[in-house]
């Protein structure tokens, strides 16, 4: 309050006087012809080393360059507040406060080119929230953070070139066409100017929209230089955006099995929608109307997938609608749409009324809409509709007379009237025929062993959670009843600790059911014995094996050893071997002819010895040569 009373006195004292202009600054006034006009001041003096402060308050427009200013303190210019154009160029700042710009309500044009600042503050741009230009190039800046996207969004022209800029937040192109949902348009009016020019960009998928900007032929975003380029990763150094292609960058895209569901009103109902990109996607759940989403669920199974699954309980008709399930990560975003039903009406319970005189029935409606099962969670799905049924109990109460009561200790019986006992009875019938539709059918018992049994059954009629007991003992002992307990959904049970070779008689009883009309069945356990005998073949069958392969196995091992162990007697063995390799024998040959010589006496034997000669010898080479054929003749061998 006292910022504003120190204006306003600082206004009418300017008001009254001449404005006057700072020693070091020059000022124009800018007159028009009607006697009104504009004025801007220009402080380019190189000695000037802070903000002036007695700047006339009308200013337009405020220059001051290429100066040795270094600091921009708070509140610098918070009487300008018709100030429409700052320009502070090319001078030393390094510093400029959060409270900088204070109470410029109307400026349109902030620059702060040619200077040192490597932080700035950019909540201090909600002080201007007319600004449409803001220069911040030839600085140092190094980061742009996610904090300072909310006070960009009327920003028509950003300057950020020649700086340190490595990467951008992806968020930020998420405030401009096409990434913001609105269609692109070539209308001049809602073009984006961006310089961002002459910095190391890391060509990476947090920057995978600029670079799909810079392929754009139509955008409403507009790009300075049209060739940027990258300075890393090492493979992407020097090469243009337009030319980039990124790794391990997908845009998300997700997946529902439905897009419609209709579900009973009061069943749980389970929405799931999976999820696939790189990097791995994050699942964001909202509704159309803008109420809140609770009860979600997501996990990530593997790199590029997740899943996300939504429960309604006992789901309403508020709860009816269309539900986005969004997937979003670096690279963009992707969105589908479920839209959910309540089927049935709100069911109340309707207050008995008054019985007029102690007579008459009193009807009282009740509503039951049992809990029902939700399927496994799989995509987009609906539980099945509960079963519902209206239950009408009818009370009657009797008639009662002033002779009626208690007499001698004894109770009087009334006779019933005779309109009421028929609708008693044709009560009774049709509570008797609804009894009969829903009953336990199809008994029977499976899977017998010798120490258990399976029993199922079908329900017909009965909910699933109707209370059920399992009766079995052995046939004709009423003395060892065994009883299990379950429900009517199960549609099974396990009989066990049973006897072999045993007959049982098993029975299945609902709740309330009248005696003696409960399902039962007999069945037989299995015998031990037969599966001793089969164990006693199986062993007599092994055995035979057994004995015939055991001498198999020891003729082999015979084998061997006998080979194994005739290695070093194979040289004792050689001498016999050479004996039994030569057989003695003998030749024949013919003997000389004489006169008196007997046709029984031509042959004549010769020597062993000679025999051997003859057999071991080759002959010579004169002798294989030549052919005798004199008897006298004899071959000539050499040895």
């Amino acid at each position: 309050m006292h910022r504003l009373l120190r204006v306003h006195v600082l206004l009418c004292c300017l008001g009254m006087a001449r404005p006057f202009c700072p020693s070091q600054c020059t000022c124009v006034f800018h007159g028009r012809t009607d006697g009104t006009g504009t004025r801007s001041v220009l402080c380019n003096d190189p000695d000037l080393s802070d903000i002036p402060v007695n700047v006339p308050v009308d200013t337009i427009k405020l220059r001051i360059e290429k100066t040795a200013v270094r600091r921009i303190p708070t509140e610098a210019f918070y009487y300008l507040v018709e100030l429409r154009y700052l320009w502070i160029t090319y001078n030393s700042i390094t510093s400029v406060d959060t409270g900088s710009f204070y109470n410029l309500k109307v400026l349109h044009e902030l620059r702060l080119d040619g200077n040192m600042i490597s932080m700035f503050p950019w909540e201090s741009l909600k002080e201007m929230p007319r600004l449409k230009t803001l220069d911040l190039h030839n600085n140092r800046l190094s980061s742009v953070p996610t904090e300072a996207i909310p006070y960009l969004l009327n920003i028509t022209y950003l300057d950020l070139s020649s700086n340190k800029l490595a990467t951008l937040p992806s968020e930020l192109m998420d405030i401009w066409p096409p990434f913001n949902g609105q269609p692109v348009s070539t209308n001049a009016s809602q073009k984006v100017v961006l310089g961002l020019q002459d910095n190391p960009w890391f060509c990476d998928c947090k920057i995978s929209k600029l670079i799909e900007i810079s392929k754009m032929s139509v955008t409403p975003v507009v790009l300075m230089d049209l060739f940027l380029t990258c300075a890393g990763p090492e493979n992407l150094a020097g090469v243009l955006f337009q030319r980039a292609e990124l790794d391990n960058c997908v845009k998300p895209s997700v997946m529902t099995s439905a897009t419609k569901i209709t579900s009973p009103l009061g069943s749980n109902v389970l929405l799931r929608c999976d999820a696939t990109g790189l990097p791995t996607p994050v699942l964001y759940w909202s509704k159309r109307d803008g109420s809140s989403v609770n009860n979600t669920v997501q996990e990530s199974p593997g790199d590029g997938v997740r899943w996300s699954i939504m429960s309604l309980h006992g789901i309403s008709h508020k709860e009816a609608g269309d539900y986005s399930c969004k997937a979003k990560n670096v690279a963009g975003d992707a969105e589908a749409t479920i839209s959910v039903s309540v089927a049935g009406m709100m069911s109340t319970t309707v207050p008995p009324p008054m019985p007029v005189n102690g007579t008459g029935p009193m009807s009282v409606g009740t509503t039951l809409v049992p809990q029902t099962d939700v399927s496994s969670p799989g995509s987009a799905m609906s539980t099945a509709a509960p079963r519902t049924s209206t239950l009408t109990v009818t009370v009657r109460k009797p008639k009662t007379t002033p002779s009626a009561g208690l007499q001698k200790g004894s109770f009087k019986q009334t006779k019933p009237q005779p309109g009421g006992g028929g609708r008693k009875l044709a009560a009774d019938e049709k509570s008797k025929k609804s009894d009969a539709s829903k009953s336990v059918k199809d008994l029977k018992v499976v899977e017998e062993t010798a120490d258990s049994a399976v029993l199922l059954w079908t329900a017909d009629g009965l909910p699933g959670d109707t209370p059920l007991t399992v009766v079995y003992s052995p046939y004709g002992d009423e003395d060892t009843k065994r009883t299990v307990e379950t429900n009517a959904g199960s549609g099974k049970v396990l009989l066990d600790e049973l006897l072999p070779g045993m007959r049982y008689s098993v029975c299945l009883v609902a709740k309330g059911s009248d005696a003696g009309k409960d399902p039962c069945t007999d069945f037989y356990t299995l015998d031990t014995v037969e599966d001793g005998g089969q164990n006693q073949l199986f062993m007599i069958i092994s055995g035979i094996a057994c004995a015939l392969a055991l001498p198999l196995i020891g003729l082999l091992l015979y084998k061997i050893l006998a080979l194994y162990c005739k290695g070093p007697s194979a040289a004792l063995d050689e001498e016999e071997l050479e004996k039994e390799s030569y057989v003695k024998f003998e030749t024949i040959s013919m003997k000389q002819r004489t006169l008196n010589a007997r046709p029984t006496e031509l042959w004549a034997r010769r020597p062993t010895h000679e025999s051997e000669r003859m057999l071991l010898c080759s002959r010579s080479s004169i002798d294989s040569q030549m052919t005798y054929k004199s008897d006298s003749s004899r071959s000539e061998y050499l040895c």
